[in-house]
């Protein structure tokens, strides 16, 4: 018996790492400079143009990672890059290279996963993006159910992402535990809908968070009700 029967994660800032993300696009604009003439400022102009890109969505209408990429590589060639295939792997190949997870994040997963419950994700993250992550790491079976912001059209904290979430699950929301690295979107969000939420990090805290972790280690304890 388990204090909570279904818990939801976030995937970056919680299961993968973020900084390692960054260090992944400097690596694939390293990549490309080492074969193309492009500015010393190219990774800032390349970071410029995908915050720009994602900065010009309507509300939390989401617009997907993939198109962003294609958006600032594009610009970064003046309208005139290599072709798709060739950059897409070069940007796949680093980004793979560098990428790491939260300290605890898988032992955490599949302690969670051997327990009687339904385990999910709540990601803002393009759909293919966030099997990739689960399927890289060995976790995929773990999880009962992924609901993403590609498929659902709509970013965290919009209440139509815990809606879904919780749909496919067949639960009730109070039953329900979300851990998030963002307090509007994760926290806040997840509290508006109904479910309770696990606050990781200091940028995750807040008045609405049912619980304050600094360590993935600790959610276990949360979710059969001993902490």
């Amino acid at each position: 018996m388990t204090r909570y029967d279904a818990v939801f994660f976030d995937l970056g800032g919680v299961v993968a790492n973020l900084a390692s993300i960054r260090e992944g696009y400097a690596l694939f604009i390293e990549r490309l400079r080492a074969d193309h003439e492009l500015p010393d400022d190219a990774l800032d102009q390349w970071t410029s143009a995908l915050g720009t890109y994602f900065r010009n969505r309507d509300g939390n209408e989401y617009k997907t990672a993939r198109e962003g990429y294609r958006v600032a590589t594009a610009a970064l060639f003046d309208g005139s890059p290599p072709p798709e295939h060739e950059w897409r792997d070069i940007f796949e190949t680093a980004t793979n290279e560098t990428a790491r997870t939260e300290d605890g994040a898988i032992a955490t997963i599949e302690t969670l996963g051997a327990l009687d419950i339904h385990l999910g994700v709540i990601s803002d993250i393009d759909t293919d993006a966030a099997y990739e992550l689960l399927e890289r790491n060995g976790i995929d079976d773990c999880f009962d159910s992924v609901t993403t912001s590609e498929a659902v059209g709509y970013t965290k904290p919009d209440g139509r992402m815990y809606e879904t979430a919780i749909d496919t699950w067949g639960g009730e929301p109070a039953a329900a535990l979300m851990i998030g690295d963002r307090y509007d979107h994760d926290i806040a969000g997840a509290v508006a809908a109904g479910l309770d939420a696990v606050a990781y990090g200091p940028a995750a805290r807040g008045p609405d968070a049912t619980y304050e972790i600094d360590h993935l280690s600790e959610l276990p304890a949360i979710v059969r009700g001993d902490a």
